[in-house]
């Protein structure tokens, strides 16, 4: 349970990545319209779009197999509230689809890698459990 299996190549092009994508979110915000919507929408993209980043520079760290899933939980809430926040954007018309739609995409993504992620371990946790009850 005390592996670290978490600091690798792979590990660190997905941080490389979710740092991209917060960068991404932060010049978008720059651009959006100033009135009270897009700076409410713009805000809570921001905050979950940037914490992905964050969050999976955590999760490298974790000191165990829990502590990793629990990170990585985080990781996947944030990813896909940011796509949440995007499709606001999108359908309220601040900003349109075309521009949106690889900003959309890379979260979605992340989302699906981090819940890939997060069934891996899982799985691991669940058959050490099962290890240790027979």
């Amino acid at each position: 349970m005390s592996r670290r299996p978490y600091f690798n190549e792979r590990h660190e092009n997905l941080k490389q990545r979710t740092k991209d994508f917060g960068l991404r979110v932060i010049r978008m915000w720059k651009s959006l319209p100033t009135n009270t919507l897009s700076e409410v929408l713009g805000k809570q993209l921001l905050r979950c779009a940037t914490s992905v980043a964050a969050n999976y520079r955590a999760a490298c760290l974790a000191k165990s197999d829990p502590d990793f899933f629990n990170k990585i939980k985080i990781c996947q809430e944030e990813a896909d509230e940011s796509c949440l926040w995007i499709e606001y954007i999108i359908e309220a018309g601040i900003l349109p689809a075309s521009r949106l739609d690889n900003l959309l995409d890379e979260a979605q993504q992340l989302t699906a890698m981090m819940t890939s992620a997060a069934i891996t371990v899982k799985k691991r946790l669940n058959a050490e459990k099962r290890s240790k009850r027979q």
